[in-house]
C-alpha cells in the first residue's frame, strides 16, 4: 500500500502551499486516476511517491518504507517507477535492448538475468523484435511503451503515469490502455494524472484535487457525474455524461449517470422497448 499522511509541501519562494494536508491511500492492483486543473498540485504529489521530491511536512510510506529515510530511496524508487509526458526525456539507451538494460545493469545484474528481464519486458509491452532498433525511430506511443518496459525490467510495484499519453493519437492510446490492464492482471497498482475525463473514466477511483488539496474521492460514477463541478474547474466531462445530463435537463427523463456509451445504449433500448409511443415521441422530438 502506499499511504500518504498529511502532506504539505511549500516550493521555495512561493506564497501558498502547492499540497496542503493531504491523505490518500492507494493499494495493490488498483488504478487510480489523478485529476484536477493545472496547478492543482497533482504532478507534485506524485512526485513524492518515488522520493523524487521528499516530504517536508507529513509522511509517505510506501509498503511501509517512509520516504523521509534517504537510506530508503534507492528501493523506493524501483517500487514505484515513473512514466512521464515526454518519453524522450527517459531514453538512455541507443538501441531499446540497451535503454531497457539499463536500470537492471545499475543493480548489478548478472548478464543472463538482465537479458531475460529484457525479453520478459518487450514480450509484456508488445514491442518483441525491436531490440536492435534505436529508440528514436519508434513511434510516440512505441516509446512511451518502451518506458514502460524499461520499469517493467526492474519488477515495480507501482507505475505512476503522469500524463503519458497527453500526446499520443487514438491508436497509441490504445496501446497504454491495454498495457495498464495488463500490469493491474499482474498485481502491479497504477497511479494515473490526466485531464482527459474519458481516460480517467477507465480508472477503478477517481480523486480530484483543487488548490493542493483533494475535493473529491469515489468511484469514476461518482466523482465524473457532477457536471458542473467539473466545468467549473475547466475540466471537460466526458461527453456521454454531458449528453445524459442535458437530456435529463431538457426532457426530465431521469436516465441513470452512465459513463460510456455502451450502458447508456443498453439502458435507453430497455427503456425504449418498454415505454410506450409517450416516451419514444418525447426521446425522438428531443433529440
Amino acid at each position: 500500500m502506499i499511504k500518504i499522511t498529511n502532506l504539505c509541501h511549500l516550493f521555495k519562494g512561493a506564497q501558498d502551499p502547492t499540497l496542503k494536508d493531504i491523505n490518500l491511500q492507494v493499494r495493490e492492483r488498483e488504478h487510480l486516476a489523478l485529476i484536477g486543473p493545472n496547478g492543482s498540485g497533482k504532478t507534485t504529489l506524485v512526485r513524492h511517491l518515488n522520493a523524487l521530491i521528499t516530504p517536508q511536512s507529513g509522511e509517505v510510506e510506501i509498503d511501509g518504507l517512509s520516504c523521509r529515510k534517504a537510506s530508503h530511496h534507492a528501493q523506493i524508487r524501483r517500487m514505484v517507477g515513473m512514466v512521464f509526458q515526454n518519453p524522450d526525456n527517459q531514453i538512455v539507451g541507443m538501441t531499446v535492448e540497451e535503454d531497457i538494460a539499463f536500470g537492471p545493469g545499475n543493480l548489478n545484474m548478472k548478464a543472463d538475468e538482465i537479458r531475460q528481464r529484457v525479453t520478459d519486458s518487450l514480450q509484456m509491452v508488445g514491442l518483441a523484435g525491436f531490440e536492435k532498433r534505436s529508440p528514436f525511430e519508434l513511434s510516440g506511443g512505441e516509446k512511451q511503451l518502451l518506458a514502460l518496459a524499461g520499469l517493467l525490467a526492474l519488477n515495480p510495484r507501482y507505475i505512476v503515469l503522469d500524463e503519458t499519453t497527453s500526446s499520443l493519437d487514438p491508436g497509441a492510446k490504445g496501446r497504454v490502455y491495454d498495457m495498464v490492464k495488463t500490469l493491474q492482471a499482474q498485481g502491479i497498482g497504477i497511479i494515473q494524472v490526466t485531464h482527459n475525463m474519458e481516460e480517467a473514466a477507465r480508472a477503478d477511483r477517481v480523486v480530484l484535487m483543487k488548490g493542493g488539496l483533494i475535493i473529491a474521492d469515489g468511484s469514476p460514477a461518482e466523482v465524473l457525474t457532477d457536471v458542473d463541478r467539473l466545468k467549473k474547474l475547466g475540466l471537460a466531462p466526458p461527453p456521454i455524461v454531458e449528453l445524459i445530463s442535458r437530456l435529463n435537463v431538457m426532457g426530465k427523463h431521469g436516465i441513470p449517470a452512465v459513463l460510456s456509451v455502451d450502458q447508456a445504449a443498453d439502458w435507453l433500448n430497455r427503456k425504449l422497448a418498454g415505454s410506450g409511443p409517450d416516451f419514444n415521441n418525447g426521446m425522438n422530438g428531443r433529440i
